[in-house]
């Protein structure tokens, strides 16, 4: 018998593996993975962003994860020599009628006890000389990296303390046995005094198979971007954001330095008839008819309906993504991008299409599940797994 089964692979299963095994190690600890090989979804498509947690209701999980997150992730990073950049970014208003909005950002910056400046549009070119707007924040505490790299090592640290993980092994089912559970996937059966439910987006399945009703399920939005080509990168040099529309529970399009030099512009936001759906045309009827058959999609569906549109737009129309691009650098041609990958967020919605906004944590005898674990996540990991070490101490 294991004492710990993790389920997922990702950095946040891995994270909290890591924690596990330097916290017990002499515990028995198995990290099951249904791909082969780890964080090759949401960890492994991301923007590779050290988040601040500027954007996040205070007192939040993801206030408090994703602020706590950013130093911990940094000092990882710096502890074992893995690329990275704290290169901070900027959020800028384009219009004036955005001011508002922006001063509301400063304050819960300020409220989540960052390092955040209001700095004039003169300022802000200063820092990014190519940018368009009225006035901007600097948010000093934003960093870049590759999340595959930390992934890799979060695997290095937990075999070395004799942890398995365990590739190709999806699991099919889950029981409840005496003094614990009893996990049967297609590689085997093992038994465990305590589960721990990482899977993103697979997260709410897997919850139920454990009989565990999480309130709410995963809808998938892919978020798709485009690259600069190499002579235009001399456009962005840290990270530029728009102001976040508030009646739109995403980010808006925005230009990110990756930690390989290249400049990522996007994401936009559009519904994935696939769960892990990376392409336009993805499609898979089990999760399609999920989405299509929930009551909460369709309220959320009508609540955000022009914005959808125009999301869906920016996807089939590059002249429509560089609008909004150049709606904060206007200097950007359509001639200066190429396609490049996109990732699936694992959003958890309520049947009342309300959005889960914070990190959703479910303890349950013999097991716990993290069920809504979409951005900033990453960032996060390593806190999350803090956090479920109390939960089972």
């Amino acid at each position: 018998m294991y004492d710990f089964i993790i389920i997922g692979g990702g950095i946040v299963g891995l994270a909290t593996g890591m924690t596990l095994s330097q916290q017990h190690p002499h515990a028995k600890l198995l990290i099951l993975e249904k791909e082969n090989q780890w964080s090759l979804h949401q960890t492994g498509n991301n923007s590779g962003v050290i988040h601040s947690g500027i954007y996040y209701k205070p007192d939040s999980f993801k206030a408090k994860f994703c602020r706590d997150g950013n130093a911990s992730m940094a000092a990882f990073c710096q502890k074992y020599d893995i690329g990275h950049e704290i290169c901070g970014k900027v959020i800028v208003a384009t219009h004036p009628q955005e001011l508002q909005l922006l001063e509301d950002l400063y304050q819960r910056g300020l409220a989540n006890g960052l390092k955040v400046t209001k700095i004039s549009a003169e300022e802000v070119r200063e820092i990014e000389p190519y940018v368009n707007c009225v006035a901007g924040l600097r948010v000093f505490s934003t960093g870049i990296v590759n999340y595959r790299q930390v992934c890799t090592k979060l695997v290095e640290l937990i075999q070395d303390k004799g942890a398995e993980i365990l590739l190709n092994a999806q699991v099919t089912q889950i029981r409840d046995i005496s003094g614990g559970k009893e996990i049967i996937t297609n590689a085997g059966t093992f038994v465990t005094r305590m589960l721990i439910n990482c899977g993103g987006l697979q997260s709410d399945r897997l919850a139920k198979l454990d009989h565990v009703d999480p309130q709410a399920q995963i809808i998938p939005f892919r978020g798709e971007y485009y690259e600069l080509k190499p002579e235009k990168r001399h456009l962005v040099k840290t990270l530029i954001y728009p102001v976040p529309n508030p009646n739109f529970p995403f980010l808006g399009v925005h230009f990110t330095k990756m930690i390989d030099g290249t400049v990522h512009a996007g994401p936009n936001a559009v519904l994935s008839l696939k769960r892990e759906g990376y392409q336009k045309m993805d499609f898979d009827f089990q999760d399609a008819a999920e989405i299509l058959s929930y009551s909460g999609f369709w309220k959320l569906a009508s609540k955000y309906s022009r914005d959808g549109i125009q999301e869906i737009i920016r996807s089939f129309s590059k002249a429509a993504f560089v609008h909004s691009l150049q709606q904060l650098i206007p200097e950007v041609k359509a001639d200066d991008l190429v396609p490049t990958h996109s990732g699936v967020r694992a959003q958890a919605l309520k049947p009342n299409g309300q959005l889960v906004d914070d990190f959703l944590i479910i303890k349950d005898r013999s097991s716990i599940h993290i069920c809504n674990a979409p951005s900033p996540a990453a960032t996060s990991s390593l806190e999350i797994g803090k956090a479920i070490m109390k939960e089972i101490t």
